[in-house]
């Protein structure tokens, strides 16, 4: 009789035991990775080129998304398509020439695309994206440089800067009585706002 009553008592709790094991493999569950949203209407791209004659503008028409298959910042992607031909830069004969085969060539290469290849925390509010930057149907490896809102949460801003050689996508062409620098500077402002998922973990 004694030895059926310890029987049951360690059966009572091993059970225990278990339940608490589990309860812990549950509460221990990888957190969910974060889903964004891009809000288009306070996004930005810019671009500026140093000229005898100022050259800046944006594109009114462009896509961007950023997924994850985890919360770890590494594993984003970034992905951007614009429309070549949306160039503004509040001069018709500017876009006009810009949209021609001279440059963006928009006919024949309507978009304008990155795509990420490697993300890479480079401080705590900082990172580089390399990818895949295609312009004229030319791709090459190209780095934006990012810095991430400090405050964390639900919304927030990613600025980006980048910078390539025009000629280096075949824009060898200039402008009639326009001295153009060769460098292209681009700046990137995404507004986001997180669905679900977690915050997206970064190092201190």
């Amino acid at each position: 009789m004694r030895l059926t009553t310890l029987n049951k008592r360690h059966s009572m709790r091993l059970t225990a035991l278990l339940l608490l094991a589990s309860a812990a493999l549950l509460s221990a569950s990888p957190a969910e990775a974060p889903v964004y949203e891009v809000t288009p209407v306070e996004s930005t791209i810019k671009f500026n080129v140093k000229a005898s004659v100022a050259i800046a503008g944006k594109f009114d028409k462009w896509d961007a998304s950023l997924t994850f298959t985890s919360p770890e910042l590494s594993t984003a992607v970034l992905d951007i398509k614009i429309q070549a031909a949306s160039v503004n830069t509040g001069s018709g004969m500017k876009n006009g020439k810009l949209k021609s085969k001279d440059f963006f060539n928009v006919e024949q290469d309507p978009l304008i695309t990155f795509h990420s290849t490697k993300i890479e925390q480079t401080g705590p509010n900082t990172v580089t994206i390399d990818g895949d930057f295609t312009i004229r149907g030319v791709t090459k490896q190209e780095r934006l440089i990012f810095a991430l809102d400090p405050n964390r949460g639900t919304s927030g801003t990613v600025s980006g800067t980048m910078a390539f050689d025009r000629k280096q996508y075949g824009m060898n062409s200039g402008i009639p009585f326009i001295r153009i620098a060769d460098r292209v500077e681009v700046t990137i402002n995404i507004k986001l706002h997180r669905t679900s998922g977690s915050d997206p973990s970064r190092k201190q």
